[in-house]
């Protein structure tokens, strides 16, 4: 029930968020704006940052054909936006679609090596942990 809560909550708050990003422009003018835009991005990354460490996000963004979609998707938005818009709206919309597709080559890099790593290994880690269980015991336990 608790987690139920959580994520109700977590959820809520990155709606809110991402409608006061979204929204403030309509409504609101000048300082007001900016700080309701600010806000808004805030909350919606604080928010999205506590939902994607949850255990169904966490399993399909680490999944390796949604890394490849982010590192192919944000690579070529990013060198678009660079030629699509001006000035500093094009340069920062290209760095932050930067950002996320090295964030995501990255991720592929790390679930390459650690796939590697695991089959190498297979026949000697699995003694090695069998022996560390057994250690200080008279009777190792079935497994």
């Amino acid at each position: 029930m608790k987690s139920l809560l959580s994520s109700i909550v977590l959820w809520s708050l990155f709606l809110v968020g991402l409608s006061a990003t979204v929204a403030s422009g309509a409504v609101l003018d000048g300082t007001q704006k900016d700080v309701a835009t600010y806000g808004g991005i805030a909350l919606s990354l604080l928010a999205s940052s506590r939902i994607a460490k949850k255990d169904p996000i966490k399993s399909f963004l680490s999944s390796r054909p949604v890394l490849w979609f982010l590192f192919l998707f944000n690579g070529v938005v990013a060198a678009a936006a660079g030629f699509a818009l001006d000035g500093v709206q094009g340069i920062t919309a290209a760095a932050g679609m930067g950002l996320v597709s090295l964030g995501a080559g990255f991720g592929l890099l790390q679930s390459r090596g650690t796939r590697n790593r695991g089959t190498r290994n297979r026949g000697t880690r699995n003694r090695g942990t069998q022996a560390l269980e057994t250690q200080g015991r008279r009777t190792p336990t079935p497994a």
